[in-house]
């Protein structure tokens, strides 16, 4: 598709005839020699060579590149198929426990076979990662210390792949949940992204962190980031691995999200279905025609046609002259008192 930036260029269309009507015309002061026989003379010598005659097309190169450098002025534009970006709207981090809690064997994979827990969290978590599209997922896992897995990308199949090399222990056998959802504050400092969300999974209470989780999610919710907790495992466990459902229905509350609990890959599922439903995917998307400019050959093509017209006039004037370089003779035949021309 071509457009024009400036069509209003073309409004000076008859400027030149304008300026001619207007504008008186050019006077030249020529000096000449007044022949008495000169009718005579110039009617003898018809049929020879002189410099040709370019009134009836006098107009039309001038005419043609006036055309082209207005064209050229409206600035000619080629529009390209519009290109489309999706950009994201929602920030959202999920934390991963990796304590060795994670590898008691109580619940179930797709098949119905009893797997630990950490390998349920990977399908489930796996298949909501693959229901996010639009969304910037980030992946942090915590043991005695919290650790970037993935950081924030719209690549969910990378986030994914990322989320399958995770294993029981590799982030230490204890649980630094205050401080992981402390490492995800700080992920979100240099997000520009309206939405801003954290759901935490874990299977046992904090038993490492530096900072609080109560006040760690209090710094989140003033920084405008909801936390959603999912505790997973049997709450009637004791000592280290004691599930702290109270802490995480705090964390929660203050920083205005939701407390969920899964006893079983089911319910697991159900909660990510859930959250996948509160959270909302949200798709800004944009669009771009790019435009090329094509002035360039309108200007090209003037100079080519002045060019072509000047070296036209150039070899037709030196034809003439060639044609004229030996002179001929002029004389009066005595029995009729014409003129007539002898080479």
């Amino acid at each position: 598709m071509i457009s024009f930036a400036y069509p209003w260029m073309f409004l000076l269309l008859p400027c030149p005839w304008i300026l001619r009507v207007l504008l008186p015309p050019m006077r030249r002061q020529i000096v000449s020699v007044r022949v008495p026989f000169g009718s005579r003379v110039v009617e003898s010598r018809k049929g020879g060579g002189g410099v040709p005659n370019r009134h009836h097309f006098r107009w039309l190169v001038p005419a043609l590149i006036w055309l082209m450098c207005l064209v050229a002025l409206a600035r000619p534009q080629k529009i390209e198929p519009p290109v489309t970006k999706d950009l994201p709207t929602r920030d959202l981090l999920l934390l991963v426990d990796l304590s060795g809690s994670m590898q008691h064997e109580d619940f179930t994979d797709r098949q119905g076979n009893t797997v630990d827990r950490l390998t349920a969290v990977k399908e489930v978590v796996g298949d909501f990662l693959i229901r996010r599209k639009g969304d910037r997922v980030g992946l942090v896992v915590f043991g005695d210390a919290p650790y970037l897995q993935a950081p924030f990308s719209t690549d969910l199949d990378l986030s994914r792949q990322l989320l399958e090399q995770c294993a029981v222990g590799m982030a230490g056998p204890r649980t630094a949940f205050g401080d992981a959802i402390g490492l995800g504050v700080n992920l979100f400092a240099n997000s520009d992204s309206p939405a801003k969300t954290i759901i935490a999974l874990t299977d046992g209470n904090d038993t490492k962190s530096q900072v609080p989780p109560v006040e760690a999610s209090r710094v989140a919710s003033q920084r405008g980031i909801r936390i959603h907790t999912v505790a997973v495992g049997d709450p009637t466990t004791v000592g280290e691995e004691k599930l702290d459902v109270e802490l995480l229905k705090e964390v929660a509350s203050t920083a205005d999200g939701s407390y969920f609990y899964a006893a079983s890959r089911d319910e697991l599922e159900g909660i990510y279905e859930q959250l996948d439903k509160l959270e909302t995917r949200q798709v800004k998307t944009i669009s771009h025609r790019p435009r090329h400019d094509l002035y360039q050959w309108m200007l090209l093509l003037a100079l080519i046609i002045s060019v072509t017209e000047k070296a036209w006039v150039a070899i037709s004037r030196t034809r003439a002259c060639a044609a004229v370089a030996v002179p001929d003779r002029v004389r009066v035949n005595a029995a009729t008192g014409k003129l007539e021309v002898t080479p």
